[in-house]
Parts: C-alpha cells; structure tokens; sequence
C-alpha cells in the first residue's frame, strides 16, 4: 500500500503520530507501506508555521512514484501539495482511493489568516469528493462532514501505547515544589490549539505546558507564572501525565487529541470545551467540559483517577490500525496492473 502525507518527521503532531504508528503495526502484521512524504523532496516552510516544510514536487512526480510502487491501495492522509499530486494522479487515471480528515482545516487556516472558514470548506468538499472512503476518528466529525456533503465516512479511531502511558509513570521532579493543583497542557503550541484561553484561566494551581511550536516565546513571555517545558516523549511525557492533577484540552481546531487519552491512560482527568474531539472522548466520569474553562477543571477533579486510567486503556493501536485496513479499498488486479504501467501525468 501506498500512503501519501504531507505531515511526516520531523513534525511532532498526532497526525505523524498516528500515521507512523499505524505504519509500524502494519509492516508487523506482513504488509509492504511506502510512505510517499516531504522528506523526499525539496520543501519551504509552511507561511506563519516554518516547523512543518511543504513539498516542491515537479509535475507528474508523485505520480512516477505511485506508477512504480503498483500498490494494491493508495491512502492520501493530508490535503496539501503531496496530497493534492497524489489526487490528481488517482483521479485521472480512475485508480480508488481513500482519505482521512485529521485536522479542522478550515477553522485552523481560519485562525491564522482571519478569513472566514467557509471559504476553506470550499476545498475541503472538494479534495475529499472523489475518495471511495474518507475516514474519520469520530462520530461528531461524520455529522459534521455529512452535513458538507461528505458521506462516504469509515471510522478510524485512535490508540496508546500503553506500555509507556499509565498511572505507575513516575512524576516528573520538575513538578516538586509546585503549588498544586497542576494543570497540564501537553502539545503544540500555536495559535490555533487556544493555549491562551487556559493560560487566562482564573484557577489556583501551577500551568504547565508540555511541547514547543510557534507562539512558546510569546506565550512564555506574556505568561511568566506558567511553566514551560519544551519536548517530552516516552516515558517521561507520561510522567508529566500522570503527575499532574488535571489535564486540561482547550483546542476548538482538532478532530480527535490524542494526548487526551495519553493522560487518561495515565489516570489523568481531562478538562476541555464541548466541541469535536472532548465530545467524544470526555465523558462524566474521566472528565468535564464547559464553555468555562475554570468550571471544567473544577468538576474534573472529582473524577476517580481508575475510571480514567480504564477508559484510556480502551483505546488500543491495534483495534485502530484493523479499523483503517477495512476502510482501505483494495484495487482489483487488472486496476493494479494498470496502475503499474500507466504513465504519470
């Protein structure tokens, strides 16, 4: 199979997350993935994100590339130049193909030009018109794409690596000496995941924030009381989970958030707004969401940490990873062979 993103190493994102963990248990169980991504190519910094590099493909390269793999399914993770070459080439030479909508797109770009979203949903309706199946982590995201037209929706959920994410991770000695509770954010830190909302909230306790992006020195500067901790992995980012006392999620832009059931894999309650993602992840037992941030975090606390470990512990790599090879569309052998030989475009 052949998958083809625009978001790969050395991001640090879900989407890469998810994307090279999926990779990695599908090479396990026997298959052959191509990753079709920037690092095979000339790139520039995306305007106002210069972490993530968009591809300078010449014509028909992506193409070349899918025409000499001759996969038996091509998957188009992301919506970018190497997205947008690789739906060219399926479409105009009738090959199928599924995408994947990881991302709010229009409210993201949105965010950072002050243009209205419509105008991006444009394009999105568009990209994602011709695949034979477009998979999404979630059931609010379906209704929300079914609502643009958008039906044919496969679920693809998400996993933690459980192995690494639980309650017995040991606290960070970063948090000794803070005045509790500790409220922790972990993830980008750009404009669009709302990072200043929960720094402005008016709740006692330390904020913490875990990852690096964009607006950390501004943010850092504008927000001296709050600790910043740049990039943690592994087994130390579950420590900065399970010490914590309250996670708190306050992105409007994101589909899923993976590090929400991290922290409650590692017995963390989460706090979040009542949108996509926390709707369908945060229920009253691991969580609170409100349009008051303070009130979140607030009920969130009465929350038993072993519910929180037990509902992180249901997501599974694996149940996710069969999810996105069902919803995959395997070509028929004459499509393959013809998918081979045709020239690229």
């Amino acid at each position: 199979m052949a998958i083809v993103t625009d978001a790969w190493f050395p991001q640090v994102n879900g989407v890469v997350r998810t994307l090279s963990t999926t990779c990695d248990i599908l090479r396990q169980w026997g298959h052959d993935v191509t990753i079709i991504s920037p690092e095979q190519y000339r790139s520039f910094p995306a305007p106002t994100y210069p972490e993530i590099r968009l591809a300078l493909t010449a014509p028909g390269s992506v193409g070349r590339k899918l025409a000499r793999i001759g996969p038996d399914a091509v998957h188009i993770a992301t919506e970018g130049p190497l997205g947008f070459a690789a739906r060219r080439y399926c479409v105009s030479r009738k090959v199928p193909f599924t995408t994947a909508y990881h991302t709010q797109f229009p409210d993201y770009l949105a965010r950072r030009t002050g243009l209205p979203a419509s105008w991006f949903w444009r394009y999105i309706r568009w990209f994602h018109r011709p695949a034979q199946r477009i998979m999404v982590a979630t059931e609010s995201i379906r209704q929300q794409l079914r609502e643009r037209g958008l039906t044919q929706l496969n679920h693809w959920s998400r996993g933690v690596d459980l192995s690494c994410f639980s309650p017995d991770a040991s606290r960070p000695p970063e948090y000794d000496g803070l005045e509790g509770p500790i409220l922790l954010y972990v993830g980008r830190i750009a404009v669009e995941k709302n990072i200043e909302a929960f720094l402005t909230c008016e709740y006692p306790g330390t904020k913490v924030v875990v990852g690096d992006g964009p607006a950390r020195a501004s943010l850092e500067a504008k927000f001296p009381d709050a600790r910043f901790m740049g990039k943690r992995s592994g087994v130390e980012l579950a420590g900065f989970y399970a010490g914590a006392d309250i996670f708190v999620f306050p992105s409007k832009t994101d589909t899923f958030g993976l590090v929400m059931i991290e922290a409650l894999a590692c017995g963390t309650p989460v706090a979040a707004y009542p949108v996509p993602g926390p709707l369908d992840i945060v229920t009253d037992n691991v969580g609170a969401m409100s349009e008051d941030l303070a009130r979140a975090i607030d009920a969130a606390r009465y929350c038993e940490r072993s519910a929180c470990a037990a509902a992180g512990a249901a997501f599974s790599w694996e149940a996710a990873t069969r999810q996105f090879l069902e919803g995959l569309v395997a070509l028929e052998e004459e499509e393959c062979v013809s998918l081979r030989t045709a020239p690229a475009i």
